[in-house]
């Protein structure tokens, strides 16, 4: 039964990838969808690529045994900051200023911007050496629970999910990833709420678990009874920076602005917003209400031998086999979606915003399609050898680097993208600087970690605060160094000012 359901669902995304090839014709549909793309399924796209197996797993089930029930802050900070404010914020100006440029990424979008084709290449770059870990860290937690479902070795999943990804990703682009974005967004949505129900009944409820929790003590961690059911948790400040980091940081990943520039309209980016912030806040708010329970299975895990990633495995090997076949379709389908988004951002960056003009001259629309979908490929046979890598053997490195990528992406790119779409007054320089202190600082922080303050040592707690260190440096950096040329920035920010016919319910006059 579990096997024909991923047979079934598998062919599915095939079938979508296949169907869709006949609209990837061009670069501009590849990778952008032509720009058209509706709300449901552009907020489906940012909501699973948001998503993966890394929050389900990973942080659901380390920051829940942390933190205990208080982690749903997290979940809470994704939809309201990482999507609500997001959206309203950065989801009209990206789209209108994204065209206006004739821009399809991000790296693009600051050497258009900035009239600066060093700038460009410095964010690709970023862009390329960052996303690569990323995207090897998606296959983690998938391990475990593919071996309890299926009891095979976890080598066949990181096959099983690369070559289907490459399927329909190489075969139908952007539009393909939406859909079956949607598709996956859906059993994410109907999981979380079916696995959460579950797991509770299992420990006699709601107010049982929760009861159960608060009889929950841990001496290194803290002396306050209750401590693990209360409103803040044991350790409010450090879990504010896991609020900031995974919530602000949306803001600044390229794979997740792209998402703003191929929406249809004014009319899909109002729909999308709200459809986006409910969509974060039942899956992730569910993924780390969920993980706050973990404590109750205290005597089933061994955090120290075994590991945070054990958590949320443990917590649902004891469903029936219906449940943990729906449990590794969401875990695979929120994966797959971050995996899909993250390769067609990184191969389409390379090819256009590096190769193109630097290496290959002359690459016409037809030339960079094909280089596109080759890189495509690599880009996941180069994340799936990582992941084999780091399963079958003793190395960290790529662990430790995953830990800073979201960091060092939303640290160079989070305020400089932000103050360019509204403010004229942003000088390249200032862009530079953000880029290398946030890449630097985070690339230190794997190899001498020890040398940081204590709070900083944490590369969650040190990608939040250089975020926010990123909004004072553009400013500042800005008021001292030359201004940015006044007709190309007056030429950037004219999109704005078109006069655009709407109806009276849009805007009262005549």
């Amino acid at each position: 039964m579990k096997v024909l359901i991923l047979i079934v669902y598998f062919a599915v995304l095939v079938g979508i990838g296949i169907y869709c090839r006949k609209n990837a014709t061009d670069v501009n549909s590849f990778v952008l969808g032509g720009r058209s793309v509706g709300p449901w399924l552009t907020a489906f796209a940012y909501g699973t690529s948001y998503f993966s197996a890394v929050v389900f797993v990973g942080y659901a089930g380390q920051f829940g045994w942390k933190y205990g029930i208080a982690a749903t802050w997290a979940g809470i900070g994704n939809a309201i900051i990482g999507s609500l404010l997001a959206w309203v914020i950065l989801g009209r100006r990206t789209r209108i200023m994204s065209q206006h440029l004739n821009s399809s990424t991000m790296p693009q979008f600051f050497g258009e911007r900035f009239g600066s084709k060093g700038l460009k290449t410095g964010a690709s770059v970023i862009v390329f050496v960052f996303l690569i870990p990323y995207t090897a860290s998606l296959y983690n937690g998938l391990s475990r629970l593919f071996g309890m479902a299926f009891n095979i070795d976890y080598s066949w999943c990181i096959l099983i999910m690369s070559v289907l990804t490459a399927i329909y990703v190489i075969a139908g682009g952007y539009m393909a990833t939406a859909i079956n974005d949607f598709i996956q967004g859906i059993i994410m949505l109907f999981g979380i709420v079916v696995i959460i129900a579950a797991v509770l009944v299992s420990k006699g409820g709601f107010m049982a678990s929760l009861e159960g929790l608060a009889q929950v003590t841990d001496e290194t961690v803290s002396g306050t009874p209750g401590i693990f059911a209360s409103f803040f948790g044991p350790d409010p400040l450090n879990l504010m920076f896991v609020v900031i980091l995974t919530s602000l940081g949306t803001w600044g990943l390229p794979q997740m602005v792209t998402k703003f520039y191929a929406i249809t309209d004014e009319d899909a980016v109002k729909k999308g917003t709200i459809i986006s912030t409910l969509f974060a806040l039942v899956v992730a708010g569910g993924c780390y209400f969920l993980g706050g329970f973990g404590r109750l299975f205290s005597d089933q895990i061994d955090v120290n031998a075994n590991g945070f990633d054990s958590i949320i495995p443990t917590m649902l090997s004891n469903l029936s086999p219906v449940l943990i076949a729906l449990v590794v379709i969401l875990v695979l389908s929120a994966s797959m979606s971050t995996l899909s988004s993250l390769v067609l951002t990184s191969s389409s960056t390379l090819t256009i915003d590096l190769l193109k003009g630097h290496f290959i001259k002359k690459m016409d629309d037809k030339k960079q399609l094909l280089v596109i979908r080759v890189f495509i490929l690599i880009f996941i046979a180069v994340s799936a050898v990582l992941a084999l890598i780091q399963y079958k053997s003793s190395v960290t490195f790529i662990a430790q680097l995953m830990g800073v990528s979201w960091g060092a992406l939303a640290g160079s790119f989070l305020a400089p993208f932000m103050y360019s779409l509204y403010g004229k007054w942003v000088s390249k320089a200032s862009c530079w600087v953000c880029f290398i202190f946030s890449s630097v600082i985070m690339l230190v922080n794997i190899f001498a970690r020890e040398s940081f303050p204590v709070i900083l040592q944490s590369p969650i707690n040190l990608g939040a605060v250089t975020m926010l260190l990123g909004f004072i440096i553009v400013p500042v950096v800005s008021a001292f160094t030359p201004k940015p040329d006044r007709k190309m920035v007056d030429e950037a920010f004219e999109c704005y000012s078109k006069k655009t016919l709407v109806e009276q319910k849009t805007a009262l006059g005549d």
